[in-house]
């Protein structure tokens, strides 16, 4: 018998039967309820199995894929194939609890109590929430500052959600520092507000400090391969400004129909094609479009190895605010891969008027997550368009923010 023989024998010994593959599945050290699902190659279907492990007040959602965005450049060991750990748990923290390196979800709710000048209460109501997913590691960051700056008597809300690939400390400095930046910019400006040059200012701003930032980078291994989409949403009285840079999005509902605020920066539109190329760079199909076939969005913030083709520059829009506007839905593309802009419009909407409840029972009935969000219906919007989102099976983290624009609660002044 031969050696190759002999060992084809072995492997074949050593093969797992194919319904009975089982392996070290991801697990969260921190105090943490924890809810699991295992998935079999024979039905090929999402069997939840839940099993309580702790309690606490944080947790996991944990399965094991590519990252979608960004081609790895070095050669991992990890196995990819059908036999892979297919551990997924909810997570959820409050707002109090971001600081901490463990928290990877979240689903906030807040009424900001901001007097008018015509002496009114508003309570502008928000809910976020964002999940791991089917990802090794959490690269997405959400900001939320109610109230972060008053300018001539006018006050203003932030929100910002931040798509890291190739790592998180990008994102995790956006959302630390975008917002402060944007302040000084704001400031800055002693006449009317030209909001397209504040927020070029802003993000420009944010990208050289991420550059020059051995902190930032060297969180990391000191590499510029790391970089984050930035898609942020200033909301005033009378006007909703929306900065993008890269392919998360922004949608808002005014009387029952989608406006389209933000446009995705995508390798292979016209326009971005011709701007790369005609940087001399390429975009090469690499399991997808991608410039010089490695980054699948053609604007960021940091990502300093692929400049001058990869610009942090924003596209703008301002919106004057009417009667008839419903909510704002900032979301990475973990969401819109798999949800139209329609579609998540119709569920936000219908949570928000309180035809559509959701109580999570993939993930245990009763549980925390349900306490969360049973106080606000743009939490539970939020909420619920994840884990569409996970149902629908996106592979990326997802996170979402939903603000409604004409919340008429009562606030205790």
């Amino acid at each position: 018998m031969t050696q190759r023989t002999l060992m084809m024998n072995a492997l074949r010994r050593r093969s797992p039967a194919p319904n009975g593959y089982r392996r070290n599945a991801f697990s969260d050290s921190g105090s943490e309820s924890h809810y699991s699902a295992k998935r079999t190659t024979s039905t090929r279907r999402k069997r939840l199995e839940l099993r309580g492990m702790k309690s606490g007040s944080g947790g996991t959602i944990s399965l094991d894929d590519r990252d979608p965005k960004r081609k790895r450049l070095e050669n991992g060991s990890e196995d990819f194939g059908e036999n892979r750990a297919t551990e997924m748990a909810l997570s959820y923290t409050s707002s109090s609890d971001r600081s901490s390196e463990n928290d990877v979800a979240s689903s906030r709710d807040s009424e900001a109590r901001d007097k008018s000048r015509s002496g009114v209460v508003k309570c502008p109501a928000q809910g976020s929430i964002s999940l791991i997913g089917r990802r090794r590691e959490m690269e997405d960051a959400v900001a939320v500052e109610l109230g972060f700056l008053n300018k001539d008597s006018a006050g203003f809300d932030f929100y910002g959600v931040y798509d890291g690939h190739g790592g998180s400390c990008v994102a995790h400095a956006c959302r630390d520092r975008l917002h402060r930046l944007l302040v000084e910019e704001m400031e800055e400006e002693t006449t009317s507000l030209d909001w397209e040059k504040v927020m070029v200012g802003c993000f420009g701003k944010m990208d050289e400090e991420v550059n020059r930032s051995g902190r930032v980078l060297g969180a990391e291994g000191g590499s510029a391969t790391v970089g984050s989409t930035a898609v942020v949403a200033v909301v005033g009285e009378e006007e909703v400004v929306v900065a993008n840079c890269g392919d998360s999005r922004a949608v808002m509902s005014r009387g029952g129909v989608v406006v389209f605020i933000s446009s995705d920066h995508k390798p292979d539109r016209p326009d971005e094609l011709e701007r790369i190329e005609g940087a001399g760079g390429r975009v090469i199909n690499w399991n997808g479009n991608r410039v010089l076939g490695v980054l699948a969005t053609s604007r960021s913030i940091g990502d300093h190895y692929l400049k001058p083709f990869v610009i942090p520059k924003p596209e703008v829009k301002v919106i004057k605010r009417n009667s008839t506007d419903e909510f704002l839905i900032l979301a990475t593309d973990g969401l819109w891969d798999v949800v139209s802009n329609e579609f998540a419009c119709q569920v936000v909407k219908r949570c928000l008027e309180g035809r559509m409840k959701r109580k999570f029972q993939a993930f245990g009935n009763g549980g925390k997550l349900n306490k969360v969000v049973k106080e606000s219906r743009a939490a539970e919007a939020a909420a619920l368009l994840a884990e569409l989102a996970m149902a629908r099976g996106s592979n990326d983290n997802i996170s979402v923010v939903v603000v409604e624009l004409n919340h008429a609660g009562k606030c205790t002044v």
